[in-house]
């Protein structure tokens, strides 16, 4: 038995298929006050052993119609959970300082479950929340008027991939109020300026893995759920897009990819698309430093965005 694909210290995929992921550092939620915050972990669906973690913050009992942050770990569509470490920091610290309930989903990796099965888990979180407003405690003082989506690396690309589907299915209960992508991973057979660059060839390999084992069985990286140009919608649905900000950051190799996603949104008459670049940062260094400055400055830039919406 050898090893067909491996990212290290952090996922090895053998050649009968088995597959082991080294996790770091989790944190348990907790019920009672933490840093301004209190958290739990919740059942989306248990036949697929999907589950969420809410953050919700200490306010005055008066306060009420707290908006709603759906967040989407990353790693690839391999690897990442909401009960990881940083996750943990990152996600609570905010719902603090917005004032947001957070509601983080464990979904389905990859090689296991290709895609679109963790679009599916994502977007039937998405209907769980509006099913369970009125029966999880934790989420009766949630306005569901006020949905965000986000993620990071591969959970942005997810939270694209749920906006679709919710503008898709004309449903008005799942109304989408803002897209918040950070560090987002998408991909074509067509190789970008960078990526064709002398000195990438380590990181183009490392992203071909990650879609080789995410990608399902005679797609290759034109799959929609790669290739953000081939999604199939109307230009009156894409005026129904909610309003995105993506972050990129300036040391990141998905960079390039971030600021090519935000000018595809733009051009498709997306009515707010707004980019913001952390200089010097590395991919997803919110998640590896969760309190740090450049950390607390993007959950900064975040609060600004949901609040003037």
């Amino acid at each position: 038995m050898s090893i067909v694909a491996e990212a290290p210290g952090y996922i090895q995929v053998f050649s009968n298929g088995t597959v082991k992921r080294f996790a770091p550092e989790i944190a348990t939620p907790s019920s009672e006050s933490s840093n301004g915050y209190i958290s739990k972990d919740v059942v989306i669906d248990s036949s697929n052993q999907i589950t969420a973690r809410i953050f919700v913050p200490h306010v005055p009992e008066l306060a009420t119609h707290l908006p709603v942050l759906v967040y989407f770990h990353g790693g690839g569509f391999c690897i990442g959970s909401t009960t990881w470490l940083g996750y943990h920091i990152f996600l609570g610290d905010f719902s603090v300082r917005a004032k947001t309930i957070v509601l983080s989903i464990d979904y389905s990796l990859s090689p296991e479950n290709k895609l679109p099965i963790a679009y599916d888990d994502c977007y039937n979180a998405l209907e769980w929340l509006h099913a369970n407003r009125c029966v999880e405690p934790w989420l009766q003082c949630s306005d569901l008027k006020r949905v965000f989506l986000s993620g990071d690396s591969a959970g942005g690309n997810i939270a694209h991939q749920v906006a679709i589907k919710a503008v898709k299915s004309n449903n008005r209960n799942l109304l989408i109020k803002g897209l918040l992508s950070i560090h987002p991973y998408f991909g074509s057979e067509k190789r970008t300026k960078l990526e064709l660059a002398e000195g990438s060839s380590q990181d183009v390999a490392m992203n071909d893995m990650f879609w080789g084992l995410s990608l399902p069985q005679g797609s290759n990286r034109d799959f929609y759920g790669c290739n953000f140009d081939n999604v199939d919608l109307s230009v009156d649905e894409w005026c129904q897009f909610p309003a995105v900000v993506v972050y990129v950051a300036g040391l990141d190799f998905l960079k390039e990819r971030g600021v090519m996603y935000a000018e595809f949104l733009h051009n498709k008459g997306v009515k707010r698309v707004e980019l913001v670049e952390a200089e010097g940062e590395s991919h997803v260094y919110h998640v590896f430093h969760p309190e740090s400055e450049a950390t607390h400055l993007l959950q900064k830039q975040m609060c600004d965005f949901i609040q003037h919406l």
